[in-house]
């Protein structure tokens, strides 16, 4: 019964935390490696793993970021275009100790949803996870990720769900 109460306990106190309230400590690589380990540990369908997850730390992060604002100021109508929100990109992603690109895969095995909801599930584990381990973490799904397709080196055949940003809370 004591996992259970842990467990319920988890499940309460996972909450989307963001970039601001990240500290400047790194994740440890054990934990990170928890992470994406419990990740696929979700259930899918005809065992697809429809999962394609790419992290992104350090000098990696900060292209993918600068990738992200040149995205923005591209494909946003100069009328549109706020500076505060090219900005925020880059500040969200130079808080963030990690960033993780969601994408799913999809087989052609099983209906798209199934594999869209394997990839939640998958995502779902990481939040539990970085929960346990005091880490703040939440899931990014700007429009914009559609046109990263040459960052990530996507497939015809698959798709970006967005981003999973995380980052010490001590």
């Amino acid at each position: 019964m004591e996992n259970a109460k842990i467990l319920k306990n988890i499940i309460e106190e996972r909450r989307s935390i963001f970039p601001k309230d990240y500290s400047d400590k790194e994740i440890p690589q054990h934990i990170l490696d928890e992470i994406l380990s419990n990740a696929v540990l979700a259930p899918n369908h005809k065992r697809t793993k429809p999962w394609r997850f790419k992290t992104f730390q350090g000098e990696e992060k900060q292209k993918l970021g600068l990738e992200l604002q040149n995205i923005y100021k591209n494909s946003t109508a100069e009328a549109q275009f706020l500076q505060k929100k090219y900005d925020d990109i880059g500040f969200k992603i130079s808080k963030a100790n990690v960033v993780v690109s969601i994408v799913v895969n999809f087989s052609g095995l099983v209906p798209d949803w199934e594999e869209i909801s394997a990839v939640s599930m998958a995502v779902q584990n990481m939040y539990l996870t970085c929960t346990a381990n005091n880490i703040g973490c939440y899931w990014s799904s700007p429009k914009i990720v559609e046109q990263l397709k040459d960052a990530l080196t996507i497939e015809e055949n698959q798709q970006c769900l967005g981003l999973f940003y995380m980052g010490s809370l001590e």
